[in-house]
């Protein structure tokens, strides 16, 4: 009887050796060969990540803060990656504009994380209201008269 290749992940070392070797498969995805594995390593991935990850709680935003650093990434890079100007990486990170469908996607892909990670309601910052400091207001678009 052959054994197994991968099991289910048990522990957090066996989880971060199997993200290891997920992101050295896919660097070689032009093998289709390897394709069966890159998805079965995925599915374990993402069983562990539901059972054991607190980033499925995160808004997209914090989401996106947190695998740029992880993954020692600048605004520029996920520019890039976007196929978008820093100006709009830049209204992303500080909750001026929100995630589009090919933003989502793209992200997903490159993350290697469902897309629903970064399809989760989250407040934007009115530009109208930005310069106030009560957080119940800065999000409506209505003006708001001032106290004299």
């Amino acid at each position: 009887m052959e054994t197994l290749k991968y099991k289910i992940i048990k522990t957090e070392e066996q989880y971060w050796e199997y993200c290891n070797i997920l992101e050295k498969l896919v660097g070689e995805k032009e093998n289709e060969t390897l394709e069966d594995e890159i998805d079965l390593l995925t599915v374990l991935i993402e069983k562990w990540d539901e059972e054991h990850s607190t980033l499925s709680e995160a808004d997209p935003v914090e989401l996106l803060k947190y695998l740029m650093d992880e993954n020692k990434l600048k605004a520029k890079d996920i520019a890039t990656l976007l196929g978008v100007n820093k100006s709009t990486v830049s209204e992303l990170l500080h909750y001026r504009k929100g995630f589009s469908k090919e933003i989502i996607r793209k992200l997903a892909d490159r993350f290697k994380v469902r897309q629903e990670a970064f399809n989760r309601p989250y407040k934007l910052i009115s530009t109208a209201n930005a310069h106030l400091r009560n957080a119940s207001v800065m999000n409506t678009t209505k003006e708001l008269a001032t106290a004299h």
